[in-house]
């Protein structure tokens, strides 16, 4: 039994033809029957019911057809890969990306890298960043968009472009009407995204704030952060990148009277192989973004 005959075998279920199959196969009818026969001796069934006007499966061969595809399948993923392997500018490439970029960056970025790397099969996946660098050590995901630089020696990283941070006001707020904000003033009434963000930590570092914030709202998602500014709840900072949507839900922005901001970097494994692939995703999502920063308030 080999993988070719398990194609020739496919060709002619599908087809119910010898002639069809033969020519889909690019291979003469004689030797498609001729293969076949000696399957069917390998296996000790008889596949096909041979007629006039075509070929039908047997009920040995119906319920064989499903691990044949699995096989051939499972046969043409390797060949995949190993292209891939080949070309690290082929193939899947698994990034994680942290929710509080992910919705406001891959439609910056991704026709842009579908242009230049057209080959590369780009799988994204959104969660927080502790949770990224566990997928990331499980060989579960390629590479990951984060807003903070781990530690340790099995990491490499590369810092993509920095991000401002915006002082987001209801529009009513008496802060509004500063032309820029100050993060002690903002600060007094802020609310920040639960444990586990990394915005979280940027933004009260960035505010003055040290430990606990007692009773103030902890959101789930920025998109709740920021509905709920619009609704005159309190204040918050916003990444630049997510300063449309912000100014979508109603939403004041300021600059703020000391800048701030946070790095977004590309991190991988250290011995990763397909090293090329990401520094190639990093190049794009670097080149669009600096095309893109003029147009941030």
């Amino acid at each position: 039994m080999n993988l070719r005959d398990l194609r020739y075998l496919l060709a002619l279920a599908e087809h119910g033809h010898f002639g069809l199959a033969a020519e889909a196969c690019g291979i003469s009818q004689p030797t498609l029957s001729v293969q076949l026969r000696k399957l069917e001796e390998e296996l000790g069934v008889a596949l096909f019911e041979r007629g006039n006007k075509g070929v039908t499966p047997t009920e040995a061969c119906t319920r064989l057809l499903g691990h044949v595809r699995g096989a051939v399948a499972e046969a043409d993923a390797i060949l995949n890969l190993a292209r891939g392997l080949r070309d690290p500018l082929a193939g899947r490439l698994r990034l994680g990306v942290i929710p509080t970029l992910a919705p406001y960056l891959l439609p910056l970025v991704f026709g842009p890298l579908r242009e230049a790397l057209p080959r590369l099969d780009l799988e994204p996946w959104e969660d927080q960043t502790a949770l990224l660098l566990e997928r990331l050590q499980r060989h579960e995901l390629d590479a990951a968009l984060l807003a903070t630089e781990p530690e340790g020696p099995e990491w490499q990283s590369e810092a993509l472009f920095e991000e401002p941070f915006l002082a987001a006001l209801p529009p009513e707020h008496a802060l509004a009407a500063e032309a820029r904000v100050s993060q002690t003033d903002l600060a007094r009434d802020i609310l920040v995204l639960a444990d586990g963000h990394c915005l979280r930590e940027q933004a009260l570092e960035a505010c003055g704030h040290r430990g606990a914030l007692g009773g103030t709202l902890r959101a789930a998602s920025l998109p709740t952060l920021m509905n709920m500014v619009a609704a005159g709840y309190g204040t918050t900072l916003v990444p630049g990148l997510a300063a449309g949507v912000a100014q979508d839900s109603g939403i004041t922005l300021r600059p703020l009277a000391e800048p701030a901001g946070r790095i977004i970097r590309i991190v991988w494994r250290a011995r990763f192989p397909r090293h090329a692939a990401v520094q190639a995703v990093a190049e794009v999502i670097a080149t669009r973004l600096r095309a893109f920063a003029v147009t941030l308030p």
